[in-house]
């Protein structure tokens, strides 16, 4: 058992650095929207949850972590706008563990989007007059359907690995539609309080085919007006690995302090990160969370290190920080974060904040072996 999945985790890397190498059509950024984040713990603590991830949000963070579930199954919700209220972003999973074989499996649910975006291509009539009448609308939209599976290894006590299957759809308006498939991994590792993470995302080079669906009129507007006609292609997102470091302290059970650093390492090239380097950039990432009797929770993070340049001409050094908190009533634990999409600027106040609300139920069915596994905390096992 140990041997086979061993066996598989090497054959993916494999593969995923071959396809790497050998493919000419990998985009800088591509299907960003999946990169986010999900759940207000996880987006309060700057998404460094690699190796501390145990709830339904792990199937996201490292589905590895899915294991770690003590409820017959948890379910998550999350709505959260960015941009002014502009773009919108929805989320929704499920995790049910298998304990027989020592296993979970889980779905995820994305979509990013922004509506009503006016479509003007007909505004101006042959003629040259304004006709308001020929204004339409339509949405620009990138869902993700995601399926988690996990299992502990064998006999090694502490050690996890689990798979996401990615399929991917993104619609613009009529005009343009993607679809695409990817995988990710991930491993934890858990001795006493210390917790290693270890993702490897879009590990098979996850891709994108894109397709165009312009009318003739549509494609003579855009020819009159200098816009150059898109063609069908493959976008490819190159792979991302995440290693994550932290550990638990354990105040008499009374309060828990969960520190992480997570190393992240793109391979899409050169990228204004912590350390941009050509073909893999590093950027790092770091959160703490404070659990209070593990009913009350304060979060806080660091993420997305940037260099830019002032109106002054001198160079700075920017970061994206988030603060969160949590509370848990029973089966029920609803959290808040404040997160900075992003703070390149010259200016100090301008960042993208955005408030994320997020609710995680965990529901219990009566078995046969009549353990009330809700005694048991899924963030601190």
């Amino acid at each position: 058992m140990v041997s086979n999945n061993l066996r598989f985790l090497f054959l993916s890397i494999l593969l995923g650095v071959v396809s790497v190498q050998s493919s000419a059509q990998i985009r800088k950024y591509s299907n960003e929207f999946m990169s986010i984040g999900v759940g207000a713990r996880g987006l309060g603590l700057g998404n460094a949850t690699v190796a501390s991830a145990s709830d339904v949000h792990a199937g996201f963070y490292n589905p590895a972590g899915l294991v770690h579930i003590k409820q017959s199954f948890q379910v998550a919700l999350m709505h959260s706008e960015y941009f002014a209220g502009i773009a919108k972003y929805d989320y929704g999973s499920v995790a049910v563990p298998i304990r027989q074989k020592n296993m979970t499996v889980g779905f995820s649910f994305f979509r990013f989007g922004i509506d009503d975006i006016p479509n003007t291509l007909f505004l101006v009539g042959p003629d040259g007059s304004l006709n308001y009448n020929n204004i339409s609308s339509f949405s620009a939209a990138d869902y993700g359907f995601l399926f988690h599976f996990a299992s502990k290894i064998g006999k090694i006590k502490g050690l996890s690995v689990g798979g996401t299957a990615k399929i991917i759809y993104r619609k613009i308006g009529k005009f343009a539609n993607a679809t695409g498939f990817g995988i990710d991994l991930g491993m934890q590792y858990r001795i006493k309080g210390a917790r290693i993470g270890l993702m490897l995302k879009d590990i098979s080079t996850t891709f994108n085919a894109w397709r165009f669906n312009f009318t003739d009129a549509e494609k003579q507007v855009l020819l009159v007006t200098n816009n150059t006609l898109p063609k069908n292609s493959i976008e490819q997102t190159a792979p991302m690995l995440t290693l994550g470091v932290g550990y638990q302290v354990n105040i008499k059970d009374k309060v828990l302090i969960t520190p992480e650093f997570n190393l992240i390492f793109n391979t899409d090239g050169r990228r204004n990160v912590l350390l941009p380097i050509d073909p893999v950039s590093l950027d790092l990432s770091a959160g703490m969370e404070i659990s209070l009797w593990k009913i009350g929770f304060v979060r806080a993070g660091v993420s997305n290190m940037q260099r830019y340049y002032a109106e002054d001409g001198k160079r700075h050094f920017s970061v994206s920080p988030s603060v969160g908190a949590g509370v848990r009533i029973k089966v029920v634990e609803v959290d808040y974060a404040l997160t900075n999409l992003t703070s390149i600027s010259g200016s100090k106040d301008n960042g993208l904040y955005s408030h994320v609300i997020s609710l995680r139920l965990d529901i219990n069915v009566k078995s046969k072996y009549g353990k009330n596994y809700y005694q048991n905390d899924s963030y601190n096992e």
